[in-house]
């Protein structure tokens, strides 16, 4: 979420690079959870299999962790850029 973020609202990032940071950091995540959780960061495609299976022991995970993950990369990339969480409130100072 952090980088997709990143490359969407930033001017500087447009085209071929653009897609590909996006690309780089599903294939990192890939790489690098795939051995541990079979690379799934998509909740919907997890469920289908756990469905197929009848398996539902830790699927839990699928579900919370990118329901956490998402609003945890917005707010480090709003952190980061220094973008308000929230416009002011009250009236305007002259």
């Amino acid at each position: 979420m952090l980088v997709i973020l990143s490359v969407a609202t930033d001017a500087r990032a447009v085209g071929a690079p653009a897609a590909l940071a996006i690309a780089a950091a599903v294939a990192f995540a890939a790489i690098a959870a795939g051995p541990l959780t079979g690379a799934s960061l998509n909740p919907a495609r997890s469920l289908g299999p756990a469905l197929a299976s009848g398996q539902w022991h830790d699927f839990w995970i699928y579900v919370v962790g990118p329901g956490l993950g998402a609003p945890l990369g917005a707010m480090t990339y709003q952190f980061i850029r220094g973008v308000p969480s929230a416009p002011p409130s009250g009236p305007a100072q002259p």
